[in-house]
């Protein structure tokens, strides 16, 4: 299901922050960029790759005004545990963000994400008004490269602070297009 420029599909559900479990809304973030993204299941192999990779960038992701937000459907019971298991034992010790617990993939199945009963790695960026703006869904066994997550906000953030668009392989500082021919045709010569 293609969800671009839509609602981002409201939820109600449980989330551990660190050791602290919390009820949490979609509609909490409502004035934030989210990025929401699925991953299969805890205590697996591509997964904890992911949310280190994640971790490692949250003070870019926070330097965007971007929440980012884990869910597999897992128990927080499961969270708690992975987040209390070392990093040289496999484990998440030390994630910050929160992992939402979506045990029986009603979230998943919102998203249009969930199969043989687990997410597939997808991720969501929700803008600051609720709506969808990007979408990536990968097969279990392709990890995904978190920052091409961090250019894609910039580029959206961009796009929505001076109504151009980003080019191919767009980064932060690079040249962007002014909807004009004329624009267009300046950044293709140069």
């Amino acid at each position: 299901m293609l969800l671009i420029n839509k609602e981002a599909p409201n939820f109600s559900a449980r989330a551990v922050f660190k050791n602290t479990v919390k009820d949490i809304n979609l509609s909490d973030y409502q004035g934030k960029y989210v990025l929401l993204w699925f991953y299969p299941l805890d205590f697996t192999f591509v997964c904890p790759t992911e949310l280190h990779a994640f971790q490692e960038a949250l003070p870019e992701f926070k330097s965007r005004n971007v929440e980012v937000l884990g869910c597999s459907v897992d128990s927080e019971f499961s969270h708690l545990a992975w987040l209390e298991t070392e990093k040289s034992a496999g484990g998440i010790k030390g994630i910050e963000y929160g992992l939402i617990a979506d045990l029986g993939g009603n979230i998943a199945r919102q998203y249009d994400v969930l199969g043989d009963n687990v997410a597939y790695r997808a991720w969501f960026l929700i803008d600051q008004n609720g709506l969808v703006r990007h979408q990536m869904v990968n097969d279990l066994p392709i990890g995904r490269n978190v920052q091409e997550a961090i250019r894609t906000i910039d580029a959206l953030q961009h796009a929505q602070k001076y109504g151009q668009v980003c080019p191919a392989n767009w980064k932060q500082g690079d040249k962007a297009i002014d909807t004009t021919k004329e624009s267009l045709a300046n950044y293709l010569k140069d």
